[in-house]
């Protein structure tokens, strides 16, 4: 990945030469966004979207962005073109930029922005996943909006650590109250008599691939609920699966050692997966001229 070019405020430059300020209050505090966009076949899959939320998080953090939606495409599909890449994982991240010590967001200069982008398959491939459920809970929404991308993702690190811990493939998060917010890096979803249901988003990020598939859902099966969802619901279902810009769709075969239902990729969720590979294939921003 260090030989790969990487757009580091307005210039490209190799990843190994590639350096942010030791002061950057994105490194310091966390104090930034970012995105997760997915490239299939030389087509860059919901740009719109993954910016309009990038831009959204801006606005909820009150971070000056030096960049309009329109440069923010052409940096990505630069970068991508700079490393002839056509099926990859694009990080564009955006920090509060360099400044004196401490909180007050007026102490920096300069937003930075920095966009990487790598080959990537899906991070666990196509069988079902085993889930635990994490004693650390997702962030209250009166504490910090889980709408917002932001670079501060301790939490969710703190999860994934207790999963690995346990030998699970990801870590389920609850909200305070206990009720289903998300995987640590997906959205979740689960089918209980032809019923498909997911958590509203109160505490979770509202992802673009949850999007998409309460698109696909609509169009194949009817309605999708969102919906309080308990640790119960989950342990009950007929199929559940996670849904996410790096996982993609992937069932979930377990869930604190309880076996959903067969174990298996259920149908719904396979069709799903079919649909799903279907779209990102054959929509999306091109990234070079045929």
């Amino acid at each position: 990945m260090f030989d790969l070019w990487v757009f580091l405020d307005g210039r490209m430059v190799k990843g190994a030469d590639a350096s942010v300020s030791v002061w950057d209050h994105g490194l310091l505090y966390g104090d930034g966004i970012y995105e997760g966009i997915r490239v299939y076949g030389g087509r860059i899959f919901k740009l719109e979207a993954h910016l309009a939320r990038l831009f959204d998080s801006a606005r909820a953090i009150q971070l000056a962005m030096p960049l309009t939606p329109e440069q923010f495409a052409g940096a990505i599909i630069a970068t991508l073109r700079a490393n002839n890449l056509k099926d990859a994982h694009i990080r564009p991240v955006v920090t509060r930029g360099p400044g004196k010590p401490g909180l007050d967001p007026r102490r920096t200069i300069r937003s930075s922005v920095m966009i990487l982008a790598s080959a990537a398959p899906p991070t666990f491939g196509d069988k079902p996943v085993r889930l635990l459920t994490a004693a650390i809970r997702r962030k209250a929404p009166l504490s910090i909006d889980g709408r917002i991308k932001s670079l501060n993702y301790l939490d969710n690190i703190m999860a994934k650590l207790q999963s690995n811990a346990f030998g699970a493939d990801d870590a389920l998060m609850l909200d305070p109250s206990g009720f289903v917010v998300e995987a640590t890096a997906s959205n979740i979803f689960l089918v209980k008599n032809g019923k498909l249901m997911t958590p509203a988003l109160t505490a979770a990020l509202p992802g673009i691939t949850r999007q998409v598939v309460m698109e696909l859902s609509v169009k194949r099966f009817g309605a999708v609920f969102e919906q309080s969802v308990s640790l119960s619901d989950l342990y009950t279902a007929d199929e559940v699966f996670i849904a996410g810009t790096a996982s993609e769709i992937v069932a979930v075969g377990e869930i604190d050692g309880r076996i959903i239902a067969d174990g298996k990729t259920g149908l719904i969720t396979a069709d799903l997966q079919k649909d799903y590979k279907e779209l990102v294939r054959t929509s999306g921003n091109l990234v070079f001229d045929s």
